[in-house]
């Protein structure tokens, strides 16, 4: 698939997103003057960053992961002299939940089809889970035998999956947001996004 198909199918998903009034957050989206958050980064990119849900500042600015959890992603990108441009961000969920609750399984379930797409498009080598939503997701999508284990006994970790397009590997991460107050996340997270930049070298 050539660039200029895979951008024009990321429009195509934009463009079906802005105009989903059958989604369960779209009145909230709309009250509120958010955006909808699709994704950001490199179409041919190896390695694609899943977060769960989008939060304020990205929903004013529909950019993932722009406010402080983004500040501790870039962060880690730049630990591993990766940039934004390398990789490609998004989200399962492509709305921003009220109050920056969890995401329900019916708004995972809802906006699920959209990210599977963009998979298919980017085609990644590897897919880096943020948090444990969008970790469980790919797991049960992926039907992996790992679906029952707990992100503290997977992260870092490497999960053979296979794809329409061929076996890629999983790599859950904790979440960015939850390393904020928690130095021993954070160690976890930069010393299991080093796992993550070796698998593309």
């Amino acid at each position: 698939m050539i660039a200029s198909d895979k951008t024009n199918q990321m429009k195509e998903i934009k463009d079906e997103i802005l105009n989903l009034t059958s989604s369960p957050l779209y009145k909230y989206r709309s009250e509120n003057n958010f955006l909808p958050v699709i994704g950001e980064g490199n179409h041919d990119a190896d390695i694609m960053f899943i977060g769960e849900a989008p939060g304020k500042n990205e929903a004013l600015t529909g950019r993932p992961f722009c406010g402080a959890s983004g500040k501790v992603l870039d962060e880690l990108l730049e630990s591993v002299n990766l940039k934004r441009a390398d990789v490609y961000i998004t989200n399962i969920v492509k709305d921003r939940p009220p109050g920056n609750r969890d995401p329900l399984p019916e708004e995972i379930k809802f906006y699920a089809p959209f990210l599977e797409r963009q998979i298919d498009i980017i085609k990644p080598k590897i897919i880096a889970t943020l948090g444990r939503f969008s970790m469980t997701f790919i797991l049960e999508r992926y039907g992996c035998s790992e679906q029952n284990k707990t992100i503290g006994e997977l992260h870092g970790q490497q999960v053979r999956i296979s794809t329409n397009f061929g076996d890629i590997i999983l790599i859950p991460l904790y979440h960015p947001a939850a390393s904020i107050y928690n130095r021993h996340l954070k160690e976890s997270l930069m010393t299991d996004i080093k796992i993550v930049k070796t698998l593309t070298t």
